[in-house]
């Protein structure tokens, strides 16, 4: 009896041991703190890009009227000012038109100074009952249609000179003719373009970067700007623009094995320091991630 006693005891011992040390088990996994969510790592993104004018600082130049090239005063590479004379249209005919139409508004000043004056002659003829009244309301018709033809002949200068100015080609703006593609000689159609002027000294890039890449564009990201003719040589600059829509590619990836249909974010950089890239130049972009941008 005492045996089986013994025993029990020692069946209980061993269950109660065990009871502890699963109750313990669990405490331990119960105050096992949560794994904290994978942070966000800050990555860079690679991109092409080209660098352009900024809207309003590269203009083509185009002939406003057609006619015949009688000079171009410009090379590719010149430095011009605004209102610089580029090239000039033949205008022969057109000066004589304004000669000819500045003729008519004199001999209309003329015919007005004639009325005004048998007008003052009939006015006074009438006061003294010399004149009928019909005599002066003939002469205020007179008057009238002279100063009305005055008024057609003047409107009819202003147009040839309009048209005249339009022969002389000038610069919109200040900055560097880039491209020169026309010569003297030429005829031209109305719209037809003559040159390009740029201001190189307001550049920026033009960049795409693949869509999947979005969440890693951000306005004010640091960007290392670098191209094959400069090799080792890299220069900052900061996401100024992100377009609201994806577009397809517009640029020729430099790499033939990459895709031309991706599906693309547009991106606009600046330049953060002087730059000898030029006009035109394809870069490639190494884009910060958006925790870069905030710092």
């Amino acid at each position: 009896m005492r045996t089986q006693t013994l025993g029990l005891t020692a069946l209980a011992g061993l269950a109660l041991a065990g009871t502890t040390v699963l109750q313990a088990r669990s405490a331990t996994r119960a105050a096992a703190p949560t794994p904290p969510p994978a942070a966000a790592v800050p990555r860079g993104v690679a991109a092409e890009g080209r660098v352009v004018a900024y809207p309003g600082w590269e203009v083509q130049v185009a002939a406003e009227r057609g006619g015949r090239l009688e000079r171009v005063l410009v090379t590719e590479g010149q430095s011009v000012r605004k209102g610089q004379l580029l090239a000039e249209l033949e205008s022969d005919e057109l000066r004589a038109a304004v000669q000819a139409a500045r003729a008519r508004v004199a001999e209309a000043e003329a015919e007005v100074r004639l009325g005004e004056q048998s007008l003052e002659r009939k006015r006074r003829l009438t006061e003294e009952r010399i004149a009928a009244p019909h005599d002066l309301d003939q002469a205020q018709r007179d008057l009238d249609t002279a100063r009305a033809r005055r008024q057609t002949a003047v409107a009819e200068v202003a147009l040839y000179e309009a048209q005249l100015r339009k022969t002389r080609i000038v610069a919109p703006i200040a900055g560097t003719v880039t491209s020169r593609v026309v010569d003297a000689g030429e005829t031209l159609e109305t719209g037809q373009a003559v040159a390009v002027v740029a201001d190189l000294g307001h550049l920026r890039v033009d960049g795409e970067a693949d869509e999947a890449d979005a969440s890693a564009l951000a306005v004010g990201a640091p960007v290392a700007i670098r191209a094959d003719g400069y090799p080792g040589q890299w220069w900052p600059g900061r996401i100024e623009e992100v377009a609201d829509s994806v577009t397809l590619r517009k640029l020729k990836p430099q790499d033939p094995s990459r895709p031309t249909d991706t599906r693309i974010l547009a991106v606009k950089v600046a330049f953060g320091s002087a730059t000898p890239l030029k006009l035109g130049t394809t870069v490639e972009l190494q884009i910060s991630g958006p925790q870069a941008a905030d710092r």
